[in-house]
């Protein structure tokens, strides 16, 4: 049976950087943790509800936009500072969101003396982020676009990025068939098994009326 390895823990600490910085007691570390997934949980749910009131947008910017790529989360002895790295961050540009976005944050955290900072980073080059790309083939595929005229334009959107390499591999029942299989992508280097080599990873799921569908994106940034 094959032993494989998640290609973001596998090079923690080398290519790969820690999302939540803060310090905290043995018996006080799993209230720290539920606490940050109850943040990231807050904020994609903001996202997503958000979203679904503008729904008359073109394909392009509807697809890729107020996609979160990662969220950092610095604690200190009363502040939480809060870093969400998004593509396009129309969303959360508009008058009032970061406020009301504060208001259900505060409500997770479990300490009233510890006040939110919320910051907002525009990611410099979107389509180098594979969270982003499986975005743009969920949207696609839920307008019944074909799965590999989607995987073919996400190929194509990664020729505005610099990267050496990207894997796109979408599993399911793929089309309505009745059979699930797999069908895959690839251009370029993919050095998996190099731990100095800088590859990005995301797993999204998305849900289709014949089922729930797997994408897995791999990028290969560059080497250290």
């Amino acid at each position: 049976m094959g032993q494989k390895i998640n290609p973001l823990g596998f090079r923690l600490g080398t290519t790969q950087n820690h999302h939540s910085f803060w310090f905290a007691q043995p018996k006080n570390y799993s209230e720290g943790l539920q606490e940050d997934k109850k943040i990231r949980n807050c904020i994609k749910n903001y996202i997503q509800k958000n979203r679904k009131k503008g729904s008359n947008r073109k394909i392009e910017s509807d697809s890729s936009s107020e996609v979160i790529t990662h969220i950092e989360i610095q604690k200190e002895i009363d502040t939480i500072h809060v870093i969400i790295h998004i593509g396009f961050p129309n969303l959360l540009k508009k008058k009032g969101a970061i406020e009301e976005l504060e208001k259900d944050l505060q409500k997770e955290v479990n300490s009233v003396n510890q006040r939110l900072n919320i910051a907002i980073e525009k990611v410099k080059e979107p389509y180098r982020q594979p969270n982003i790309l499986a975005e743009y083939i969920a949207f696609q595929l839920k307008n019944r676009v074909s799965f590999r005229k989607a995987m073919k334009k996400a190929i194509e959107l990664t020729k505005k990025a610099d990267i050496k390499g990207v894997k796109i591999k979408i599993a399911g029942r793929l089309a309505g068939k009745e059979i699930a299989r797999a069908e895959c992508i690839k251009k370029g280097r993919l050095p998996l098994q190099t731990i100095r080599a800088k590859i990005d990873y995301c797993c999204y799921p998305i849900r289709t009326i014949y089922g729930v569908l797997g994408v897995k994106i791999w990028i290969f940034l560059e080497e250290e």
